[in-house]
């Protein structure tokens, strides 16, 4: 039968492997294959024979296998990105994990922690955890823009801490539009990084 709940957890195998290595998937990223019911079921058998694994609450991958290393663990990046699609929400990296980003840190973090415009939560990853803090509209005002994770960065660092190299590291990192982007943005930063954002745009400013 064309809609039995194999056939459909079948399908719901396609669409994933379609969205390649690692891709993770909600149920209504999967709503137009069947009825709610019918995928949720689909998607419980999957996860009973092992052909899915759910990551989350409401999130599913199929299981990778290392011949080296065994299981691999689903990466949390796509985690990030099936949640943002489901729930309609903005997320901007913050803390360590907006540093690592950029390349200002070298430490991995354990805790990926993002801002965001919806409801604060926790979610457990393999050995990751991503930490969803709710925060002001002025903050989420550069989300998903390059900015946003600069700003993030530098506070997480300190003013401190911040010294004419990791200002020249940023001016690698980041393009001619980038830095436009910063001194657009500065305006939502405290008054410290903003002055850095100046620093970091000006030697831009003169090649573009």
């Amino acid at each position: 039968m064309a809609n039995s709940p194999i056939s459909l957890r079948d399908r719901i195998l396609r669409e994933l492997r379609a969205g390649g290595p690692g891709a993770v998937a909600s149920t209504s990223d999967l709503s137009h294959l069947g009825q709610p019911a019918a995928v949720r079921q689909a998607l419980s058998r999957g996860v009973g024979d092992g052909s899915l694994r759910r990551v989350a609450r409401g999130l599913y991958a199929i299981p990778r296998e290392d011949p080296a290393l065994g299981s691999l663990s689903t990466s949390a990046e796509a985690v990030v990105e099936a949640l943002q699609r489901r729930d309609g929400i903005r997320l901007l990296p913050s803390g360590a994990h907006a540093a690592n980003l950029l390349g200002l840190s070298d430490q991995v973090p354990m805790r990926m922690v993002f801002l965001t415009d919806g409801r604060a939560r926790r979610i457990r990853v393999g050995k990751r955890e991503i930490v969803l803090k709710r925060t002001t509209p002025r903050q989420m005002a550069t989300a998903g823009r390059i900015s946003s994770t600069v700003i993030q960065a530098l506070r997480w660092l300190g003013q401190e801490h911040i010294d004419q190299a990791i200002v020249e590291k940023l001016q690698r990192r980041l393009s001619p539009r980038e830095c436009r982007q910063l001194l657009d943005d500065a305006r939502h930063a405290p008054a410290w990084v903003a002055a850095i954002l100046d620093r970091i745009h000006a030697p831009k400013a003169k090649r573009a």
